[in-house]
């Protein structure tokens, strides 16, 4: 057995898919209109029909699927450029700071409101 991806929930599958490719600068790997799967590995699902795929019906909950319990980590080898290409278009966590293990990273919401933390590879 081996893990492959999370798969975050997102409630419109379109502005995610753009944010994740236009903003993060994913290439798209397979688009299957509910589910986008990115050359990462990194891959989203429109979470209704998602629901509706694990448990045969949408949840009812009214809470956003990003509450702040998972962190999605991704690296550029240009960490400033990546932080003003996406600075610009999302709600900051932070911006780069140094970690204690000396890495440089900077933090942020994607428009689910998931964390999403940038790092230079270490």
């Amino acid at each position: 057995m081996r893990f492959v991806n999370p798969i975050p929930f997102v409630s419109d599958i379109d502005r995610s898919k753009a944010f994740y490719r236009d903003v993060m600068g994913l290439k798209i790997l397979s688009d299957f209109g509910s589910f986008v799967l990115f050359e990462t590995g990194f891959a989203i699902h429109e979470g209704q029909a998602l629901e509706r795929t694990i448990w045969k019906a949408p949840t009812e909950a009214s809470e956003p699927y990003g509450r702040q319990n998972v962190l999605f980590y991704f690296e550029d080898d240009d960490i400033d450029t990546a932080f003003e290409r996406i600075a610009q278009h999302v709600a900051l966590i932070h911006p780069i700071e140094r970690q204690d293990w000396g890495q440089r990273v900077f933090r942020f919401y994607d428009p689910d409101n998931h964390a999403v933390e940038v790092g230079e590879p270490m």
